[in-house]
């Protein structure tokens, strides 16, 4: 095993609407034109913790949603749910909001503006509920910055998750990294 602190995972599988999306050699998952995208089998007991780094664009000025998933099924059922806390920052202004649903918030992106966002994801396979942590940086504006936290109601183990736009599609590249224990 490699000693560095991250390790790029590749996923046993994906899944996907839209045009076109594939594993690379190394594991990165490149997509085009999806409208969902689900990577399988890239959470295990290897690794408590991971980062899920993703660069994309989008067909229209949406947010990005996001579900865990286990053996191939998204977890989405109204009493299983997700709290997301949220603070955005642009120039001057900073503001918060807070939200439970059926998904989670992975990121915001702004019309086919290019997006970054970091995702730490800790103990998707554990049975205990999942948090994450994302930073999200929007090139809409200028810059704008999003900070995400989150966590997920049941103490269940996934291997997976699904990402999806709130509406039109997106395009580009995400890669999934185990924590070195």
């Amino acid at each position: 095993m490699s000693k560095n602190g991250l390790i790029l995972l590749k996923p046993t599988s994906i899944a996907y609407t839209g045009t076109s999306a594939s594993i690379s050699a190394n594991g990165s998952v490149s997509f085009s034109a999806c409208s969902v995208l689900s990577l399988n089998g890239v959470f295990s007991a290897d690794y408590d913790n991971y980062t899920v780094v993703l660069g994309y664009g989008g067909s229209a000025s949406t947010s990005l949603r996001g579900r865990w998933r286990a053996s191939g099924t998204d977890e989405d059922s109204a009493s299983n749910y997700y709290t997301y806390q949220v603070l955005s920052a642009t120039s001057t202004t900073v503001s918060g909001s807070r939200s439970t649903t059926n998904t989670t918030l992975f990121s915001a992106h702004g019309s086919s503006l290019w997006n970054g966002s970091v995702v730490y994801v800790y103990g998707p396979y554990l049975t205990q509920p999942t948090a994450h942590r994302n930073v999200n940086v929007r090139s809409t504006d200028g810059a704008r910055i999003y900070d995400y936290a989150g966590t997920h109601s049941q103490s269940l183990a996934y291997d997976g998750f699904t990402i999806y736009p709130d509406s039109g599609n997106i395009t580009g590249l995400v890669s999934v990294y185990g924590m070195r224990k």
